[in-house]
Parts: C-alpha cells; structure tokens; sequence
C-alpha cells in the first residue's frame, strides 16, 4: 500500500470515527432531553388537571380555563385520577387502566413518577386535598421524539454522508500536499550519480523535518563529493607517484641494456635502481599504513601513556635524524598533577604522528627553530607544532589531508604527501582532533589534542 493511500485512510478513519462518535453523542443526549422534557409538562398537566377537577376553590375555573386556552392539547393525551385507600384498589385500578402497578407505587412513595412505553410516556403526582389522597395521572404520545428525534436521526446520517465524501477530498488534498515534496526529493535524487554529485535537493527554508531531511542530505552529499574528489585525487597522484620510480627504474633498465657496459656503469646503473626501488617501497609501505591506519576495524594495542615522556622520545628519534635541528621542547603549562599527562592509546602510533608533524615542520621552515608546546585542557591533552616555514596558501588548505597531494610551494622540499593524512588517522583512532592554521610565507600552526586518560577507561 502506498504511502498516501495509508495517509488518506489514516485521516478518514480518525475524522470518520470523530464524527460518528459526536454524532451519537448528540443524538443521545436530545433524546434524553427530549424525554425529560416531555416528562416535566405531562407533569404540568397532571398539576392542572388536579387542581381543575380536585380543588373546590374559586380560581380553579380560572385555571381551567387557563389549560383550554394557553395549554395545547398533546397527541393521544388523557388524564388519570384515582383516590388512593389501599394497595388493592390500586391493583383493581392498575388492571383496569392498564398501567404499571410500579409506577403507581413509585407515586405513593415519592410523590411523583414516570415510565414510558415506547413513545407513550406517563406521568403522575400524589395530590392531597380535603384530607384525601390521590393519584393524578397523565399519559400522552410525544409527538416530539418521534418526529423531531426522527428529523434529527435522518439530518445526522446526511451530514455524516456529505462530510465523508468531504473527508475523502480532503484527506487526498492533503496526503498530495504532504508527498509531493518527498517526491520532489525522489526524484531529484534519482538523477544523482557519480557524474553528477554536484547537484543539490532544493527545498524550503522553514525549520521543519522536511527542511532538516533536505539539508541532512545535502551535507551527505558534501560528504560524498568530497570522498570522490579525494578519491580521484588519490588515484590521480598515487598513480602518478608510484609510475614516477617505476619509469626511472624501467629507463635505467632499458639504458643500461641497449649494449654491453663496464663493471663501473653496470653499478652505477645498479645503484640508481636501488635508489629508485627504495623510493618505490618506502611509497608503497606508507601507502599501505595509510590504509590500515584508516581501517577502523582493525585491532590495537592501547596502554596507559605518558605525553610528556613520548615527547622526549620523539625529540630523541628528530635528533638522531637530524642533529643540527632547531626544534625545542616548552613544558612551562605541565599541570601538578601527572595523572593530567597520561592518555590512553597506542605509544608507536602516537610517536609516528608526532614525529610526522615536527618533522615536517622542521622540513618546510629550513632548519628554523620549531618550538613544541604541551598543556593540559579540561577534557583533553594539546600538542602545539609552531614553526615559521613557507606555510600553505590559504586555497590550499582543504586538500592537506588528499594522500600524494603537496603544496604548490613546496616543489623544492622532498616529500611524498603522506604523512599529514597518516597522522589525522591515527589520531582519529584515538578520537582526538587535529587542526591546522596556516598562512604562506609565515608559517603554520598544527594543534594535536588528545583526549585524557579517565578513571571508567
């Protein structure tokens, strides 16, 4: 069934059932009141009666007169009087009339009493006059509930009839109106693809579901794009970076084969593949760290570690690589409380991301001083990397984290454009953050936060 068939019977059975039960309600309700309407001037008339032919008083003939002009006579109406002296009279007075020996008692007892037969109603008081009692009864069809209640019985089920085919316009109307933009949204989406990601839903600008539906999906096509430009991308340079060795080592290759050669040329030739060879493997292994750093399923070691400790380690590795580096180390923010230097994570991950980032601080500012700031935050630990080196111009910055992808000023620096991508993963893995601000030609500011060890971890 499709959507709008559901919400078209949707509305219908609600209103429907709203109407019905109003409708009833209303019905009910006249129908009591009618009743006891009716009952209340079959009493009046039971009061008049007795008054006019019981009462001895001068002003009963006013009275009766009063009832012949001003009292219109009910349909099939009639008068009952019967002097009350013992229960078997009554009886006797009961069989004979053919009423309710009940409602006769009901009277004697309460004073006044009703019933109806279908749409014979009655109704009687006990009148006491002269020292006596009796027992004033009057009986009449009610011409009102059978009519009018008739009248109204037939009104309702019209207008339950015209209101439901109402209904039913209605309900389409408005299941249309309600679907037409999620079929808008099909449709648009429908002529999304690979080629085509650039396209965008359109839709209201009200802050309703709709409008957050449209706008979530907008951004996951953000995402989407900005996955396949990067893909692109990768490919493009990963193809490019991995071909460049390859042509080098296949042109040495086929140089060094077109004729015979002295034990000299053939390792000089030896030596330039090697050299190209390693280049290639050094790409291949960081390509393929990429991807397993980027594979949130894979299973690693996490231990408790010291931030300020793996920072010496890391200087230590840097001075090892370069010795004549400038890269200094602030501790002046460290808390006083060590615990507050403690994470959670994996310490050869952690090192290899730092390393990344101060290296290539060190690499791109041409052996100017790197200073290195760790403190402590409330929630987290942040590393600061400030160097003063070429920068990233600002058009450039969204594409830092593309593998392969380098900076248009950095043609001069050798590199491979891995490990800036390489390091967001692995803090990612330890779902940390990572920002960059940088500026061209006066250097770049990389912040490193890492979420503290807690005593639930």
């Amino acid at each position: 069934m499709k959507t709008r068939t559901r919400i078209v019977l949707l509305l219908f059975s609600i209103f429907f059932s709203l109407i019905i039960v109003f409708s009833i309600f209303i019905f009910y309700f006249t129908s009591q009141y009618s009743f006891n309407d009716f009952y209340k001037r079959l009493e009046i008339r039971a009061y008049s009666t007795a008054r006019v032919e019981l009462d001895n008083k001068d002003y009963s003939e006013v009275i009766k007169e009063f009832k012949v002009e001003y009292l219109e006579m009910l349909h099939d109406e009639k008068h009952y009087i019967h002097e009350y002296e013992n229960i078997q009279k009554l009886e006797s007075f009961a069989e004979l009339n053919q009423l309710n020996l009940d409602f006769l008692k009901s009277i004697i007892l309460d004073g006044v009493g009703s019933y109806r037969i279908n749409s014979l109603f009655f109704s009687g008081i006990k009148y006491q006059t002269q020292g006596r009692v009796y027992l004033v009864i009057t009986s009449a069809n009610n011409f009102y509930y059978n009519h009018h209640m008739s009248y109204l019985r037939n009104l309702l089920v019209t207008c339950i009839i015209v209101t439901s085919i109402v209904l039913i316009f209605i309900s389409y109307w408005f299941s249309k109106r309600l679907i037409n933009p999620i079929k808008k949204i099909t449709e648009k989406v429908n002529q999304i693809g690979t080629e085509n990601l650039f396209i965008r839903l359109e839709g209201s600008e009200k802050e309703d579901e709709l409008g957050a539906l449209i706008k979530t999906f907008n951004n996951m096509l953000d995402r989407l794009e900005t996955s396949f430009e990067t893909q692109n991308n990768f490919i493009s340079n990963a193809s490019h970076e991995l071909n460049t060795p390859l042509t080098s080592i296949i042109g040495e290759a086929d140089v060094t084969l077109t004729r015979i050669r002295s034990v000299d040329e053939y390792i000089e030739s030896l030596h330039n593949i090697l050299e190209e060879a390693e280049k290639l493997n050094k790409k291949t292994k960081a390509l393929l760290f990429l991807a397993q750093t980027g594979f949130n399923g894979k299973t690693l070691t996490f231990e408790e570690v010291r931030m300020d400790q793996l920072l010496f380690d890391v200087h230590e590795t840097i001075n090892r690589i370069h010795p004549d580096n400038k890269v200094s180390i602030v501790f002046s923010a460290l808390p006083d409380n060590p615990e507050k230097l403690k994470v959670l994570g994996n310490e050869q991950l952690l090192h290899l991301a730092f390393s990344n980032v101060i290296l290539n601080a060190y690499k791109y500012s041409n052996n100017q001083e790197v200073r290195v700031l760790l403190s402590v935050e409330e929630t987290s630990i942040v590393i600061e990397v400030q160097d003063n080196g070429v920068g990233i111009p600002k058009d450039e910055l969204q594409y830092i984290y593309d593998p392969f992808w380098r900076g248009s000023n950095t043609k001069s620096f050798e590199g491979y454009g891995i490990g800036l991508p390489l390091t967001r993963n692995i803090i990612k893995i330890h779902h940390g953050e990572i920002i960059v601000i940088s500026e061209k030609n006066k250097g770049t500011i990389v912040l490193l936060k890492i979420p503290l060890k807690t005593d639930a971890q």
